[in-house]
């Protein structure tokens, strides 16, 4: 059961970074997108911010292609757990550097997804 549950939390992880990865690189300058990162459109339109952006979505869609890896091709509970961990070292850096509440908003579903992916290792 605390497998299934892991399991479940991990794919909800990788359907928030393809997410993150629509936004980014197949719809940087759209509404949605200024309101999710708090950026206005102008500053979104830029070739330069739309460029960054977009090589950001594709780390973060890679990041979910892992995931899904790491779960169903591999059925590999440590490799789910590293990527998490990853992850929420990455949420911490953006919480620090950025907007605190980055830490809850990209790392909370991470942080339960390693929870019970070590409950299931037990």
């Amino acid at each position: 059961m605390i497998r299934t549950i892991a399991v479940i939390l991990a794919v909800l992880t990788a359907l928030e970074f393809f997410y993150i990865f629509y936004l980014e690189t197949l719809a940087p300058t759209s509404e949605k997108t200024s309101s999710v990162f708090k950026i206005p459109q102008e500053t979104l339109r830029e070739d330069t911010v739309k460029t960054l952006l977009k090589n950001q979505g594709v780390y973060n869609g890679l990041i979910g292609v892992l995931i899904l890896l790491a779960v169903f091709c591999f059925a590999s509970l440590p490799m789910t757990a590293v990527l998490m961990v990853y992850i929420i070292l990455v949420a911490a850096y953006g919480a620090v550097s950025s907007q605190p509440k980055i830490l809850l908003m990209q790392g909370g579903l991470p942080i339960l997804t390693l929870i019970f992916t070590i409950l299931a290792m037990l």
